[in-house]
C-alpha cells in the first residue's frame, strides 16, 4: 500500500509544472494544456484524501472538476479558433484586445 504523501507530492509536483507551464509558456494551446495538468493535480489529491478518509466526497469533487474542465477545453478552443482565423496566430503576446 503506498501512503498517501507519495499522492499528495506528485500532485504538488504536477500542479507546479502546469503552473509554471501557464506562467512561462507563451502558445495558447500549450497554457490551456498546462491548465488541464493543474486541475488532474487537484483531481489526485482529492482522490488520494477520499482514499484516506473513506469518503466518497472526493470523488464527487473529481466529477464535477472534470465536467468544468471539458466545458473549458470546448470553449477555450472555439476561442483560440475564433482568434487564429482573425489574426492568422495564437501567440498570447499579439492578443490585447478582442476586438475583430
Amino acid at each position: 500500500m503506498v501512503p498517501v504523501n507519495y499522492y499528495i507530492l506528485l500532485s504538488a509536483i504536477l500542479f507546479s509544472l502546469g503552473a509554471l507551464g501557464v506562467l512561462i509558456r507563451r502558445n495558447a494551446l500549450v497554457i490551456f494544456m498546462s491548465i488541464e495538468l493543474m486541475l488532474n493535480a487537484a483531481n489526485l489529491a482529492f482522490v488520494a484524501f477520499t482514499r484516506v478518509y473513506g469518503s466518497f466526497d472526493g470523488q464527487v469533487f473529481v466529477f464535477f472538476v472534470m465536467a468544468v474542465a471539458a466545458a473549458e477545453v470546448a470553449v477555450g478552443l472555439a476561442l483560440v479558433v475564433a482568434i487564429y482565423r482573425s489574426r492568422q496566430s495564437i501567440d498570447i503576446d499579439m492578443m490585447n484586445s478582442l476586438k475583430g
